[in-house]
């Protein structure tokens, strides 16, 4: 059995949220167990992409090169039509494409990081039950050599879809039910020509094949689902499905895998639950048009990470592990609402090919096409209110700026990768005292960077306050100045920074 840390935070489930956020609350100085019900990593997965947003914030921690090693670069996304292309490379990212890569090779990533900075995954530990009050949570884990209690100061739900967790702490799970169902098949085919990558539209519906190392995988639309959704997906019944589908048939072997899906949406309604959070599929399942499940699980473990390191480390402001939840669970919402607009595009009822016609006249425009691209991989998440007039930074991930420090010539990704916050100011600004005991401040000079709206050059620049995750509260500019109480403001709503002094005496 793990040594339990009463202080410290267990994470249950090894997948991409609950890795992702192992290693932000490790780089935060926080005490980490993360344990996992099966005693390997399953070699099967439905994802095969990371989108622009994921490399974004995997650069910000210096990672991101590991990845894209990995696959290849996609330039384009799809919004429910295969045939009409998003253009990515107008996105204010990084990385403005698609990584081609299975989610089975971003854990063994994100583990082999994890294991760099000194915590392994313990296998084999099945979470059973749990009990919190106000000092922490004794949790029940089953192994093969009996069972324990265990006692840690928080627990964070990464357990996927039907999480114990979300179930045990009394989180409701509210959304849509399945409405219809998918077939997902790992397997070769006897003529490989008889069936090419890409849509195939048959007698009784289409066919998705994507080319796999050595198979393919191959996608349809299930006619009628068994009265047991979770009765196993048997070679000849997929056959079966398939040759019906076609019209004729095509010949399968050598099966690796096969599952069912649907269009089941679902938001849990709280993430954050006294000392238990959720994160990833255990806080939300959706549809998987545009692929993007591993994505905002990241999202969510970046977001968390630093707010529940903080409030375990006794130095959060009043309300930061609540902010949590309320950016993600309207990040969620997001997600459920573009996922399920995507299947009803690409579904097959008349009524909606009106709207099928407006969706790709948008497409076409280079405006609307770049608002769609922005919403399909997340990069125009911003955090906050959306008032009229805010710096376009302001809330949102803050572009990879190159700039001249101290130290000389660097990017902002690379101030971030040690997860804390960064103040990057002008080397003549004076500074709230108390600010370097949060805050990693960088006095810079900064190059002209056109290619970012809002940016007007050095001599336009004056401060830019950043949290660990990246994303951007406070900017001020020659053409948007903001005074030196904005900036403390700022500090103390994030950082617990108040009236020039850490708020708590222990940070």
């Amino acid at each position: 059995m793990t040594a339990a840390d009463p202080s410290g935070v267990l994470v249950v489930g090894a997948g991409p949220a609950g890795l992702m956020l192992a290693a932000e609350l490790t780089l935060a100085g926080v005490a980490v167990t993360v344990v996992d019900r099966l005693p390997s990593r399953s070699p099967y997965c439905r994802g095969f992409t990371l989108g622009p947003r994921s490399l974004d914030l995997l650069d910000r921690r210096g990672v991101v090169d590991r990845f894209l090693a990995e696959g290849p670069a996609v330039p384009y996304a799809m919004f429910a039509d295969p045939g009409r292309p998003l253009d990515l490379t107008a996105l204010d990212s990084g990385h403005p494409h698609l990584l081609g890569i299975a989610q089975t090779r971003v854990e063994e990533l994100l583990e082999e990081w994890l294991a760099g900075l000194g915590v392994t995954v313990a296998r084999g530990r099945e979470v059973t039950g749990f009990t919190q009050d106000g000092d922490g949570v004794e949790v029940t884990i089953r192994t093969d050599g009996g069972t324990g209690r265990p006692r840690y100061g928080y627990l964070a739900g990464c357990d996927g879809s039907r999480s114990l967790v979300r179930e045990v702490a009394g989180i409701g799970f509210p959304g849509t039910a399945a409405t219809s169902y998918g077939l997902l098949a790992d397997v070769s085919l006897a003529d490989p020509g008889a069936l090419p990558f890409g849509v195939t539209q048959g007698e009784h519906g289409s066919v998705f094949v994507i080319p796999r190392p050595g198979y393919v995988r191959i996608v349809l639309e299930e006619p009628e689902p068994p009265a047991d959704r979770d009765e196993p997906v048997r070679p000849e019944y997929f056959q079966r499905v398939l040759d019906t589908v076609l019209g004729r048939r095509v010949g399968l072997t050598a099966p690796r895998w096969l599952s069912r899906f649907s269009d089941a949406a679902r938001l849990a309604d709280r993430y954050v639950s006294g000392r238990v959070v959720l994160a990833g599929d255990a806080a939300h399942i959706h549809p998987p048009a545009g692929a993007v499940g591993v994505d905002v699980a990241l999202a969510d473990a970046v977001n968390l990470g630093w707010k529940l390191a903080a409030t375990v480390l006794g130095h959060a402001p009043d309300g930061l592990l609540e902010s949590y939840h309320r950016e993600r669970h309207r990040a969620g919402a997001r997600v459920l609402r573009t996922t399920r607009a995507q299947t009803l595009l690409a579904g097959t009822d008349p009524a909606l090919d009106p709207v099928r016609e407006l969706f790709g006249e948008l497409a076409r425009d280079p405006g609307a096409a770049r608002c769609l691209a922005g919403v399909v991989t997340g990069t125009d998440t911003r955090y906050g209110p959306d008032a009229p007039g805010r710096h376009p930074w302001l809330g949102a991930l803050a572009p990879d700026l190159e700039v001249v420090t101290e130290g000389g010539p660097t990017r902002l990704a690379a101030l971030l990768a040690p997860a804390r916050p960064v103040l990057l100011v002008r080397e003549t600004r004076a500074l709230p005292a108390g600010t370097e005991s949060r805050v990693d401040v960088h006095r810079v000079r900064c190059p002209g960077h056109p290619d970012h709206p809002g940016f007007e050059g050095f001599d336009g620049f004056d401060g830019l306050l950043i949290r660990p995750d990246g994303h951007t509260v406070w900017v001020s500019t020659a053409a948007d100045p903001e005074p030196d109480h904005t900036l403390l403001a700022a500090l103390t709503t994030w950082f617990g920074i108040r009236d020039g002094s850490p708020e708590h005496a222990g940070g």
